[in-house]
């Protein structure tokens, strides 16, 4: 399974749309992008220097993430918790499409976006990082974002998590960390990079049980590391144990500008590629890295809902609240103490979360008129509400004490209290009759006529 697999099915859905004018790597592209970033696919054919086209937006919508997968709204947490409890280890190829050119790095060549006004310079930010530990046991695949430095550098941000436990294993024996960046996969290896499986289990293996044992690999030629065989492009690389330099400022999904560290250097030693490869772009902060970044995140807080409250309807990540610092879940409640223990779990289940609100499995979490109009007639401040001071929050937050990194949280409770009856606390509906939904649809083509 491939991106151009799923941009085939994309294209035939009519979800593609083709830019022919020229435009710019810098700014142009990530500006058309963000104009559309909750719209179709952009497949940009005409970039200025560069033969290659660039491919954006793919997963800019949750249902087409969702297409993606084959799976619906509701069946996609039970297919995610199936995936990251049985992952199952990808085929190893030697020959494939990702090997019709092998050369030396040169990352020029590659139509690599400067994004926002005040970035640091043009970065790599769907690039699927893997790595294995230093006796080679465990194998780690995330997204990082990547900073070109040069034609043969780039600059990594490693967050302490797996790839970071990896870089420190190496560094304490003085060898720097064999990795392949694969760039251009289909949706199902980017969430699967995304999601935090236990240290040991690889990503790889979750990506492929989503796919259905679809998911081919191939052993990198210079580095010890294995990327995905159908990839448009792999940059085969060492994250250096000596080298540092400042990385940043880059958007990050909070939409605003992440601050400046110290972060390890990747020599690059060889790239791969199709012969006709497609650069795949992810906007910072856009709708797609919400998506990406939220759903594996959603179903973490649906798995810790699920073990102290009987039913777990829903679970969305609101745009609004970033795709990452607000929750909205639905329940069915048995008891008026469900929604508070569901807060809770939901803050373990996330530790990045700030504001949560349980709702009524009547509530549609997707959509914000309702889950306000069950915080105005559910919910009351003395009784309903939660507050959590100084937990563990997301270093993304600028509100947050940046030196600490503890955040303040909020938990809301707009459940109907089981004491109201139930036709006095929920919404009324109107009967719809034959007659009346025909002539409802009848205006509903008018207008849109």
């Amino acid at each position: 399974m491939s991106l151009r697999s799923f941009l085939e099915f994309l294209e035939k859905k009519k979800q593609v749309i083709h830019v022919k004018e020229e435009v710019s790597t810098k700014h142009e592209i990530s500006s058309i992008m963000g104009a559309f970033q909750n719209g179709p696919a952009l497949l940009f054919e005409n970039v200025e220097g560069h033969s290659t086209k660039v491919v954006g937006n793919v997963c800019g919508t949750r249902e087409r993430t969702l297409q993606a997968l084959g799976v619906s709204v509701e069946e996609i947490y039970a297919k995610h918790r199936e995936a990251m409890l049985s992952p199952e280890a990808p085929k190893v190829v030697d020959d494939c499409s990702v090997k019709e050119v092998v050369e030396p790095p040169r990352l020029s060549k590659i139509p690599v976006l400067t994004h926002f006004e005040k970035d640091a310079g043009a970065y790599i930010t769907s690039g699927v990082v893997s790595a294995k530990s230093p006796d080679g046991e465990v194998e780690n695949v995330s997204i990082h974002r990547l900073q070109v430095l040069n034609d043969r550098q780039l600059a990594i941000r490693l967050v302490p998590r797996h790839l970071y436990r990896l870089w420190t294993m190496a560094k304490e024996k003085g060898e720097d960390l064999d990795v392949a960046i694969s760039i251009g996969v289909h949706p199902a290896v980017l969430l699967a990079a995304a999601c935090s499986p236990p240290f040991g289990v690889s990503e790889f293996g979750v990506a492929n049980r989503l796919l259905g044992g679809r998911l081919s690999l191939v052993k990198c030629e210079k580095v010890d590391a294995y990327a995905v065989a159908e990839a448009e492009l792999v940059l085969e690389g060492k994250i250096s144990v000596t080298k540092e330099v400042v990385e940043g400022p880059l958007v990050d999904i909070t939409g605003t500008y992440d601050v400046q560290r110290s972060q390890p250097v990747v020599d690059l030693v060889s790239v791969m590629h199709r012969k006709d490869y497609v650069y795949q772009a992810l906007l910072p902060g856009g709708s797609e890295h919400r998506i990406l970044m939220g759903l594996p995140r959603e179903a973490a807080i649906y798995e810790a809902v699920s073990n102290v409250v009987p039913k777990v309807k829903a679970v969305n990540l609101t745009s609004s609240g970033c795709g990452w610092l607000h929750a909205v879940i639905s329940i069915e409640k048995q008891t008026d103490g469900d929604a508070k223990n569901a807060l809770l779990a939901a803050f373990a289940g996330h530790p990045s979360l700030k504001h949560a609100v349980v709702v009524d499995s009547d509530i549609d979490v997707y959509n914000p008129e309702q889950v306000e109009w069950a915080i105005a007639l559910r919910f009351q401040a003395d009784e309903d509400l939660v507050v959590i001071p100084k937990a563990r929050g997301s270093t993304l937050d600028p509100s947050a004490d940046q030196e600490s990194g503890l955040t303040s949280k909020l938990g809301i409770d707009a459940t109907r209290p089981l004491r109201v009856p139930k036709d006095k606390g929920s919404k009324a509906k109107i009967p719809k009759t034959g007659t009346s939904q025909k002539i409802i649809t009848k205006i509903c083509r008018e207008l849109s006529e």
